[in-house]
């Protein structure tokens, strides 16, 4: 760091930290961004690595490429173990287990969040989440090797299990995963095995605890996102709580408290997120609480109570009741980067107000649901939405190309190129 040059450590490369840093790069700054991953992740597109659909490449673009034309941005890859705000300074720990020190003048913290099993750790053995590409690809072995491996067995009872894939959480992660496996085995996977036929014997089971699935969305647009779910052949169970999960299958509780047993060898968790602990380590540093979720809460500019030079931005910040989606993120790293500059020049900070842009999920194969400010779409023009927003904020243009080359293959055609397996690490 240039003595007398202000600092800016940015904790996190995701959506909020990376828009942070973006909108820096010609402030007269120093930025440090520090992530435990080499890469950015655009979240919102897992599934369809986990489905076959999209490569790791394209939906996690490494952040020094992104950020190399920005010469007052460094990258550090190095996991945060520690927050000083008297001292003003990060400490982290690199690869190879050496220690790493961070001075700063302001400090922005976008570690993101977890996933959340509500008090049942014990679940993510076998029902692992998805927020990270590693889950993302793991997902992708056990499905795709769940095929594989009912090919090889005997048992009729024993190949069904394999067959069978449970989701559990009926928002729009759960729903465009589901919908994605069941579009797999109807479409891409036909004609692929001699001991079954993947449209006729494959079981897609959504379990979801409250009165409908995507429920955020209201209920016009849940009970179309239903219909055109049905369609592809995803059984949805709602009002049904999982309260058990182990390698051959869940138990779950029905509405009328009934328990039934599930057998199923694939389980996928998209019910619910925790803050990172992070949120937890900087509220501790400052003094600050946290909410029940785990993040902490901020003053009105995203900063931390008392310590105006710390931000708390996207999934780990509690502010109005803020949603834990991918625009927060962007938008309120944005205003901690507009705080900073707008400090720099003798000004004051001013409130972080949230503009909402709507939400969207793609149900099936060009279908999806839109909520745009009151305005509801849905089906073939709502899918066509969604691919232009989900076009226009990833990362790169070589991206969007490869991109829409996967998206045409995939479906107006039928391939799923990703589909490559290591043998011996298929499991249930």
């Amino acid at each position: 760091m240039t003595g007398g040059t202000h600092r800016v450590v940015i904790v996190g490369a995701g959506f909020g930290g990376l828009f942070a840093a973006r909108f820096l790069r010609r402030a007269p700054v120093e930025v440090t961004v520090v992530d435990r991953t080499n890469h950015h992740l655009f979240q919102p597109l897992l599934y369809q690595v986990a489905t076959g659909i999209l490569s790791a490449g394209q939906v996690a673009p490494p952040t020094r490429d992104v950020l190399k034309n920005d010469k007052n941005i460094s990258v550090e890859l190095a996991e945060v173990t520690g927050i000083d705000v008297a001292a003003k300074q990060v400490t982290a720990v690199r690869p190879d287990g050496g220690p790493l020190t961070l001075p700063y003048d302001s400090l922005v913290v976008g570690a993101g969040a977890g996933q959340s099993y509500f008090g049942h750790d014990e679940f993510s053995e076998f029902a692992p989440g998805m927020k990270t590409l590693a889950d993302a690809l793991a997902h992708r072995e056990r499905i795709f090797g769940a095929f594989e491996m009912a090919e090889l067995e005997e048992d009729a009872k024993a190949r069904q299990a394999w067959l069978t894939f449970v989701v559990i959480g009926g928002g729009a992660t759960g729903v465009e995963i589901s919908g994605q496996i069941a579009e797999l085995s109807r479409r891409a996977l036909t004609d692929n095995f001699r001991r079954f036929d993947p449209a006729r014997d494959v079981k897609v089971l959504l379990f979801e605890g409250g009165k409908e699935i995507l429920a955020t969305f209201g209920g016009e647009l849940s009970a179309k996102g239903t219909k055109e779910l049905a369609k592809t052949g995803v059984e949805i169970h709602t009002g049904s709580i999982v309260t058990g999960v182990d390698a051959d299958g869940v138990d779950v509780k029905g509405p009328d408290g009934t328990v039934s047993r599930y057998p199923a060898k694939t389980k996928i968790w998209a019910a619910g997120v925790s803050a990172s602990p992070l949120a937890k380590m900087l509220a501790d540093a400052a003094g600050a609480e946290c909410d029940r979720a785990g993040r902490v809460k901020v003053e009105p500019d995203c900063s931390l109570p008392g310590h105006p030079e710390v931000f708390a931005v996207g999934d780990m910040m509690s502010l109005n009741n803020l949603p834990g989606v991918a625009e927060v993120a962007m938008q309120t790293g944005i205003h901690a980067a507009q705080t900073i500059k707008r400090r720099l020049g003798g000004k004051e900070s001013q409130p972080f107000t949230y503009r909402d842009v709507g939400s969207m999920a793609a149900v099936s194969r060009r279908r999806a649901i839109v909520d745009f400010h009151g305005i509801h779409v849905s089906g073939f023009l709502g899918w066509l939405m969604w691919l232009f927003v989900h076009l226009a904020f990833l990362t790169g243009f070589k991206n969007r190309f490869k991109t829409v080359i996967s998206w045409m293959l995939s479906f107006i055609g039928r391939g799923r190129t990703e589909r490559a397996l290591i043998f011996g690490r298929i499991e249930p």
